[in-house]
């Protein structure tokens, strides 16, 4: 098997291939013959080595990648829901960049009959993201605002779509002209040549009733500052603390940001009757309970035609490198997937 190993934090040169032993499954486990990988913008963060549960649960060296699509090649004696042959997607905590992954049975799902592998390997991470953030966090209510950042990316993408799901009015912000196509929202702000919270003001006079911010710095004070009576800020991500296109943080920049980034006082929030929600999905990958009723509910809303899979770029295995440079350029929309 051929896998992507990253020796320590550094740039993209830091992406290299590694032949080695194809495993085995243990009982419980099936082996799956890799056709899609998954992209995210944690793993160049794990590349960077800013990603602290890739610190705490792996160390270096390390493969990323959390989500794949592909083939069972083996099923392991104990397993009874899959079988050689079967079309699934995966999810596993790291080590998804390669051609052949062992996961344990309850991280493996039926790949949708109308979906192609990289619709597939597209599906899982984001929008887990977007169900937890919704869903067991910021538990909207039809008919109220939700303000979504980057909505034309991944996870901005499954938001809206559950946010829909939801039925609630979306609120969709992007950073230039070309991605307000792929913004699928009740309303589209494009930041780049308007004034985004003039615009925010003007769609939603007495504020939005959830904001999901996963930029930082940049925005985090002004969502906090722009949430209805009783409205929640949920926190997933600090984008802009990292350069575009840089391939390695500009450590004087990540420091500036850090020292400015909002702190929130508990007694400013509940004079403000506001609240603030922050999770990392990686440190919640243990909880197999909740990702069973997250998956549960994310494919019958697929059966049902309530969620579609994302509009997918896909780069060749090889090509890695390339793609994680076009990722933190800022100008992809969607998902990002490698075709093994």
């Amino acid at each position: 098997m051929k896998r992507v190993v990253i020796e320590g934090p550094g740039s993209y040169d830091q992406l290299k291939f590694q032949e080695s032993q194809t495993p085995e499954p243990a009982p419980n486990e099936v082996l799956i013959a890799n056709k899609a990988i998954g992209i995210n913008f944690a793993d160049c963060c794990v590349r960077m080595g800013v990603y602290k549960s890739a610190k705490d649960y792996v160390g270096w060296p390390i493969t990323p990648g959390f989500e794949v699509s592909g083939v069972i090649q083996e099923a392991g004696s104990e397993v009874k829901g899959f079988s050689p042959g079967q079309r699934v997607i995966a999810l596993t905590r790291f080590g998804g960049y390669t051609t052949h992954l062992v996961v344990p049975e309850n991280q493996v799902f039926p790949l949708p009959e109308t979906w192609n592998f990289a619709q597939g390997a597209g599906f899982p991470a984001v929008f887990l993201t977007a169900w937890h953030a919704l869903f067991e966090l910021a538990h909207p209510h039809p008919g109220q605002s939700l303000l979504i950042h980057s909505a034309a990316g991944g996870v901005g993408s499954a938001l809206t779509q559950l946010g829909k799901v939801a039925q609630c009015f979306v609120i969709g912000v992007v950073g230039g002209p070309r991605k307000v196509p792929f913004a699928k929202s009740d309303v589209v702000i494009d930041k780049s040549t308007k004034n985004l919270w003039k615009e925010v003001e003007s769609v939603c006079p007495q504020g939005c009733d959830v904001i999901l911010d996963p930029n930082g710095i940049e925005t985090l004070k002004e969502s906090y500052r722009h949430l209805s009576p009783g409205g929640k800020l949920v926190v997933y991500g600090f984008h802009t603390m990292l350069s575009k296109g840089r391939g390695t943080p500009n450590w004087l920049k990540v420091i500036w940001d850090y020292i400015r980034t909002p702190r929130f006082n508990p007694l400013n929030m509940t004079s403000d009757n506001h609240s603030v929600l922050a999770f990392n999905l990686s440190f919640l990958f243990d909880r197999n309970d909740r990702l069973q009723v997250a998956m549960k509910q994310l494919n019958s809303w697929v059966e049902e035609g309530k969620v579609e899979p994302l509009a997918v770029k896909t780069f060749p295995f090889n090509e890695v490198a390339d793609a994680h440079r076009f990722l933190e350029s800022g100008q992809s929309t969607g998902k990002l997937v490698l075709e093994v």
